[in-house]
């Protein structure tokens, strides 16, 4: 079972738009020394779309031999399902804790096709999946009724759910296998989730705020719920305003501002509109994160 706080790692570029491999191995150890549980590369908020093959794998692998204590799961989806698991294979062999698999995307397949593409993933691959619904990037949603018949393929082992349904969440939470892990996709929902039967977050929020998202997540989860409620209301204007702009633009600016090694954007994406970097700013600075 997946459980606790995980944070979907930025991968940081040289202004030459390279990968940074020191840059990453020191996002890593700072992960690490604030507390989190799990580490995902190669997610949505790591650019993943605009990495190679090799440049994913590589990551992947930066991050398996940069890590001491943390559990990785590494991001290796595809709306191409081939791909996919060329991707999951070449994880697997790192020997990373678990597959984050995001639903395909542009492709818009049916509820069948969905489940057809874990499946396949499934067989192919000797490890832990877990299954990423994220409607806002992939154009289809995956239904609860089509996530509990994949819940009984024996080494799909859970969910990231960002659809900001809290009725499917819920009709997911509710009917759910014993074992079968309901992790929150979106910050600004992880509190209530946890609250309904959720286990923990794969969160962007976390790049920034690693200690005060694991802290709120382990708070809810052990039942200190006052706790975690404060966490919640004080990082809030911050769980939002990650999302101003398409993530991770925010995220990487916010560890910029930080003095961390996150680095350029590949395009499409870019550098924030002036007006939503000094909203940026002004959170950051009303949270004591920079201090000037």
């Amino acid at each position: 079972m997946i459980r606790g706080c995980a944070t979907a790692l930025v991968t940081p570029f040289t202004e030459k738009g390279e990968l940074d491999e020191e840059g990453l191995r020191t996002l890593v150890g700072f992960q690490e020394a604030q507390g989190v549980d799990y580490i995902v590369p190669c997610g949505t908020t790591g650019e993943s779309a605009t990495l190679t093959h090799a440049e994913h794998l590589k990551v992947i692998k930066i991050v398996m031999d940069q890590v001491k204590r943390a559990k990785v799961i590494a991001g290796a989806g595809s709306n191409a399902t081939h791909e996919a698991i060329v991707l999951s294979k070449g994880a697997k062999d790192m020997g990373v804790h678990a597959i984050l698999s995001i639903s395909p995307y542009y492709n818009k397949p049916t509820q069948k096709g969905i489940f057809r593409h874990y499946e396949a993933i499934a067989k192919a691959v000797d490890a832990s999946i877990i299954i990423y619904n994220v409607p806002g990037r992939t154009g289809s949603n995956i239904n609860p009724s089509t996530v509990l018949k994949l819940a009984e393929v024996p080494n799909i082992i859970g969910i990231k759910e960002a659809s900001g349904n809290l009725a499917q969440i819920m009709a997911i939470l509710g009917s759910a296998p014993k074992g079968f892990s309901v992790i929150s996709g979106d910050d600004a929902f992880t509190y209530p989730m946890i609250a309904l039967g959720a286990n923990g977050v794969i969160s962007v929020a976390s790049n920034v705020v690693p200690n005060e998202v694991s802290r709120m997540v382990h708070s809810a989860l052990e039942g200190r719920w006052e706790e975690a409620r404060k966490i919640h209301y004080r990082l809030l204007p911050l769980f939002n305003n990650l999302f101003i702009e398409t993530n991770p633009i925010p995220a990487k600016t916010a560890l910029r501002l930080m003095g961390k090694p996150a680095g350029s954007f590949r395009l499409p994406l870019c550098d924030m509109e002036p007006a939503n970097l000094e909203v940026l700013k002004k959170t950051l600075l009303d949270l004591g994160i920079i201090d000037k």
